[in-house]
């Protein structure tokens, strides 16, 4: 059962850093360029350099990469493991980016950290991006890195305790590769999900409809600026394995769903975290007063709050 406090919701209840924070990433973001009167290739290179909304991530002196083939060709996981080196099982982890940005080596401390809290080896998925490689090759990417992980994962990581999970884009290609898994191969592998300010619905929900256009890391023309990347060979918003909201979401694994109050997407995970209740499956959200768009990337006492309760969900599996 979802049980929401209206509170949580209220502009008071709202923390003076967080608000802060808001207020810097808006500025910060007015400064740079319009991102959408780049091509995306230099979107990437920019971001790669820190130029963007998020902190740039340090790169894991632990990360292996490893080249496994698929539909489109080959593809790349990078592979973090405990400090430790002996883990319990494996995160599939597949990255944000609006399907058009990103890549696997941008958050390694945050990979890091679950490897060393949870025990489970953390696996990002360097996943085919839009526009030039547009739908379907990102989700049958990162189809082909589960059914690797399905394949290999208990030789490689001594167990088949596996976990799925990532954020924004990343959130709503794990809920279609769970999906597809299941519809496709009859196979139900992940222990849990954990999925962070997804975009479950590319016709976009109420709230990323009427957001507007105040830029605290996404907004509404950015959402739909993705989507026609994403769809730039065709796909219907009304596909399950497009907007995963409008799927049959029975047998699915326990989730846990986070998402701040300050997101545009933050009717897809309520919407979402109700119906994945309703198909019988556990689920718990988590609502985080003022949180932008995937706030668990800007260091603060929100942000650790939140971290912490991924890593306590990811914990309890198995």
């Amino acid at each position: 059962m979802i049980s929401l406090d209206p509170a949580l919701f209220a502009p008071e209840a709202i923390s003076e850093e967080t608000a802060k924070l808001n207020a810097n990433v808006v500025a910060l973001l007015e400064r740079l360029p319009d991102m959408w009167s780049l091509e995306p290739r230099v979107i990437r290179e920019r971001r790669a350099k820190g130029l963007g909304p998020f902190p740039l991530a340090p790169k894991s002196p632990r990360a292996e990469t490893v080249t496994i083939e698929g539909r489109h060709g080959p593809i790349a996981l990078r592979i973090i493991p405990p400090a430790n080196g002996t883990p319990r099982g494996a995160y599939l982890h597949i990255h944000g980016g609006g399907w058009v940005l990103g890549s696997a080596d941008q958050q390694d401390t945050r990979l890091e950290r679950i490897a060393d809290n949870t025990g489970l080896a953390a696996i990002s998925v360097d996943y085919r991006l839009a526009p030039e490689n547009p739908y379907p090759q990102g989700p049958d990417d990162c189809e082909a890195a589960a059914l690797w992980l399905v394949r290999e994962g208990e030789a490689r990581f001594g167990s088949n305790l596996f976990a799925i999970g990532g954020e924004s884009a990343g959130a709503h290609l794990s809920v279609v590769t769970l999906l597809r898994l299941r519809d496709r191969h009859g196979l139900s592998p992940f222990a849990g999900a954990n999925l962070v300010a997804g975009c479950f619905d590319l016709g976009l929900t109420p709230s990323a409809r009427a957001w507007g256009t105040e830029k605290l890391v996404l907004n509404t023309r950015d959402i739909e600026m993705f989507v026609r990347h994403f769809l730039l060979h065709g796909g219907s918003t009304e596909d399950p394995d497009v907007s995963p909201l409008k799927a049959d979401l029975r047998g699915l694994p326990p989730a846990l769903f986070s998402i701040g109050t300050r997101d545009c997407l933050l009717d897809d995970s309520l919407f979402m975290a109700s119906r994945w209740l309703a198909a019988g499956n556990a689920g718990e959200l988590a609502v985080y007063p003022g949180g932008a768009h995937v706030f668990q990337s800007f260091p603060s006492a929100l942000a650790e709050e939140s971290l912490a309760r991924m890593d306590a969900f990811l914990l309890g599996l198995g």
